[in-house]
């Protein structure tokens, strides 16, 4: 037990993702060995109080979390680890981390904020740095990137919701000289398809706009892909990502909602998609590419539209914590590619730790010379 790796596994947050990262979190701790590894369980509020203690996570989806203990994650390296707060003594020590394991999806988790936390700490955590965080998180800066790299997009056109709010006829005629209907429109740093609406009309697109920025300042208006596949692929690593196989997402409403994803539970899942293997070839390389664009580390689920009458392949966006379910389209991928669920997560804190010994020949001083 003495040599376990120790790991905090951290959940919830403020997002609204947060039942979804709840679920991704039962499956990931459902499956590190406690022959292996010394786990800590810390679940984030939706107010942002940060707790641990005992089965934080049963706590948590039963909305009980009396008697759990404020806890808190020092930036200062040298006072690196867990850190709890009782009564009016002040924080004591409560355990040392090897490796952080966040599954917080959407903002304050997947979008750089927190992994800056893990960076002033020292820390080793799972997934990307702060760089390939942010920019995946915010799908307007992402659709820039890609662009930068001739990686093939949906036409997007990117609006503040104060401009929104100020005159939304403006904002509606503008999207309308993107493209005809349908749009989509979704806030710019939300997964899970929180808060994305399917447009047909121009009622829809006032009332997708209004949604959309309710859960973000920026919102993308995105041109629909009429009559396409959704095709997606896993990707793991630091320096060398490899993709996994393609999968096809077959939705079971207009588009695979929120609802379809973790509610109904009824869309189907095709592994591996149906494609020539030229075409297969070419989604993963595009996967791959994007990953690294963004610097991508650790995991990414990258999502693709296919238009079926040309084949023409369109990158949508990248998930730097894609849902972590057993039944989530990212470990279903790797588990068809011959990686099963346990393995994965051990390859993950794996990278984690490789990423960790890389940063550390950084050299932070600098001596002139002259």
């Amino acid at each position: 037990m003495a040599n376990n790796l120790r790991v905090a596994v951290l959940f919830g947050g403020r997002s609204g993702e947060h039942e979804v990262s709840l679920m991704s979190a039962r499956s990931v701790l459902s499956v590190l060995d406690p022959d292996k590894y010394d786990v800590t369980q810390i679940g984030i509020t939706r107010e942002g109080i940060w707790l641990t203690g005992e089965d934080v996570l049963g706590r948590f989806e039963n909305n009980k979390t009396t008697g759990l203990l404020p806890a808190l994650i020092s930036p200062d390296p040298s006072e690196y680890g867990i850190y709890v707060v009782e009564g009016i003594s002040g924080p004591r020590k409560w355990t040392d981390v090897d490796v952080f394991f966040p599954i917080l999806h959407g903002s304050f988790g997947e979008d750089g904020t927190v992994q800056g936390l893990f960076e002033l700490a020292d820390a080793a955590y799972v997934g990307a740095g702060v760089v390939g965080s942010a920019v995946g998180m915010d799908k307007g800066l992402f659709q820039d990137v890609m662009i930068a790299n001739n990686i093939p997009t949906v036409d997007t056109l990117v609006v503040l919701r104060s401009e929104i709010q100020k005159d939304i006829v403006a904002v509606i005629e503008k999207a309308e000289q993107i493209s005809d209907y349908p749009f989509f429109t979704k806030p710019a740093n939300l997964g899970s398809s929180v808060g994305v609406t399917k447009c047909n009309s121009r009622s829809d697109l006032q009332e997708g706009l209004m949604e959309a920025a309710s859960f973000d300042r920026r919102v993308l208006i995105q041109k629909g892909i009429k009559n396409a596949r959704e095709i997606e692929v896993s990707v793991l690593g630091n320096d060398d990502a490899v993709a996994s196989i393609c999968g096809e997402v077959l939705p079971s409403r207009e588009f695979y909602s929120y609802e379809s994803k973790y509610i109904d539970g009824t869309s189907g899942l095709v592994i591996p998609a149906e494609l020539p293997q030229d075409l297969s070839d070419c989604i993963r390389a595009y996967a791959v590419r994007a990953y690294k664009a963004i610097d991508c580390a650790g995991m990414a689920r990258v999502d693709f539209f296919l238009e079926n009458d040309t084949n023409k392949i369109y990158l949508n966006e990248l998930n730097t914590i894609p849902g972590f379910t057993k039944i989530s389209m990212y470990p279903k991928l790797w588990e068809a590619s011959g990686l099963s669920y346990a393995k994965l997560v051990d390859r993950l804190i794996e990278l984690a730790l490789e990423r960790k010994a890389d940063r550390d020949h950084t050299s932070h001083t600098y001596r002139s010379h002259a």
